[in-house]
Formats: structure tokens, C-alpha cells, sequence
């Protein structure tokens, strides 16, 4: 285990006054700041006043509201323009799957739809043609589902005009992906995409979307295993920990529900 390393306390203390105002939702005064920071509104104010003069914070002249400064939204930015979503992702696949003792895998749109660019076998292997490079059917898939729920009409009619050249073809995949708008909206309200034995016999899957800072899909969180040890139940503990993980990486990608 790490060993914890000695901080500046005071440091510290001033950063519950950031923690507290980047929870709220808009601008907040003296005392609100004091409060959900657990300080006295005395104490608070000094923080304050040095915030204000780094820029870190900015008080409105006529309301005496403070909200997040300058430098605050400098940093958030430099920060979000140097994050990985794939790299952040596939850091958290591995523990994911000894959690659920489950493989896992992840998803990005590519020119042809949901495009698996990770794959983490885990101790009880299974037996899917999935590799980097796969194109997930977004009719058929957990992990299309994600992405036909979430991704643009325009973006899935370029993916269809790229895997069917032909114009019938093309016509008949839309007609169906139109008849599934009703499970696409249940994948955006539960968060969640599910398959069983479909289009692999014997194998269930969940999977997750993982947004960024725009809230738009970034990559699909997928976890997939054989039927007889993978419990599909939208409540069983393999759901959750997929949906969990998915949720902890949207934020760490900048993403607030």
C-alpha cells in the first residue's frame, strides 16, 4: 500500500471550498461556499480572497456570488484536452473483470460503427470472434445497442452507406434499426445495453456508455461472458459494476449527469 504523503494542510482546508463549488450547479454566496465546505463563513472568506486573486475564483459585483474563475476553467480545459478516453478505459478493464470474473471489452465509433479496440480475456475464457478491429452489428450487440442509442442518425447513416455498398441492403438494415427505437430509448434510460445468447448462443453481455466532457459517447463499456456463470438480470452485481465503471470514467473524462 502507498504510503500517504505529508500536504500543506491549509491547502487542503481551501480546496473543500473548491470541492464545494464545482457540486454546485451555478455561483453560490458566502455562507452556501461555508456550509457545504463545513468552515466557519469568517474562515471561508479569507480562502476566498486569495482564490479571487490567483483567478481560481471570481466574485459577481452586483450579486456577491462566488463562482469558479479564470484559471479554474484554464486548467479545466488544458486538463480535458490531455485525456485519453480509450487509455483511462483501459486502465479500469482489468480490475473490472476480476470484480465480475467476466472478459471485458472496448468500444469506439469507427467508419464502419461500434469498433472494438480492447479486449481483456478473463479466467474463464469463452469462445467469440472478438478481437481489435471487430465491428460490433448494432442491431444484434450489446455494444451496438449502446451506440445506436446514443450516436447521431448521421453518423450511423455513413456507417451503413460503408458496410452496405448496396442501396437494398442499406434500406433493409434501416428499416430495422427503426423497428428497435423503442429499446434504444430503454438502453438510454437504463444506461444500459443487454444481450442474451444473441447473436452468440450461450454467451450474455452488458454494456455501458462512457461519455466526455460534451456529453457526448466517447466509447462503450462492454462485459461479456458465458450464460451459465453470467448472470443478465438488469439488477444482478455484474450490471452494476458495469454501469459503475462506465459512470466512473465519464467522469474522469469531465462529465457531469
Amino acid at each position: 500500500m502507498a504510503k500517504l504523503q505529508r500536504g500543506i494542510q491549509s491547502i487542503d482546508v481551501g480546496g473543500r471550498l473548491l470541492h464545494a463549488l464545482s457540486r454546485s450547479s451555478g455561483a453560490m454566496m458566502l455562507k452556501e461556499l461555508a456550509e457545504a465546505a463545513d468552515m466557519p463563513a469568517a474562515k471561508a472568506h479569507a480562502y476566498l480572497v486569495s482564490f479571487c486573486k490567483l483567478g481560481l475564483m471570481e466574485q459577481d459585483a452586483v450579486t456577491g456570488r462566488y463562482d469558479l474563475g479564470s484559471l479554474a476553467l484554464q486548467l479545466g480545459l488544458v486538463s480535458l484536452n490531455r485525456l485519453d478516453a480509450v487509455k483511462i478505459a483501459t486502465a479500469e478493464m482489468g480490475p473490472l473483470s476480476q470484480r465480475i470474473g467476466q472478459s471485458t471489452a472496448i468500444a469506439v465509433w469507427g467508419n464502419y460503427g461500434p469498433t472494438i479496440v480492447r479486449f481483456e480475456q478473463s479466467v474463464r475464457p469463452i469462445h467469440v470472434n472478438m478481437r481489435t478491429g471487430t465491428v460490433m452489428a448494432l442491431s444484434q450487440t450489446a455494444t451496438g445497442y449502446v451506440f445506436a442509442a446514443y450516436v447521431s442518425p448521421a453518423a450511423i447513416d455513413a456507417a451503413l452507406a460503408a458496410t452496405f455498398p448496396d442501396v437494398k441492403q442499406r434500406s433493409v438494415a434501416t428499416k430495422a434499426l427503426a423497428l428497435l427505437a423503442p429499446d434504444f430509448a430503454q438502453v438510454r434510460q437504463r444506461s444500459l445495453a443487454r444481450a442474451q445468447g444473441n447473436p452468440v448462443p450461450g454467451v450474455n453481455a452488458f454494456s455501458a456508455p462512457v461519455f466526455d466532457h460534451t456529453g457526448e459517447i466517447a466509447l462503450a463499456l462492454t462485459a461479456l461472458g458465458s450464460a451459465a456463470e453470467f448472470d443478465a438480470s438488469w439488477t444482478s452485481p455484474i450490471a452494476k459494476e458495469v454501469k459503475a465503471t462506465a459512470r466512473a470514467i465519464s467522469e474522469r473524462l469531465g462529465h457531469r449527469a
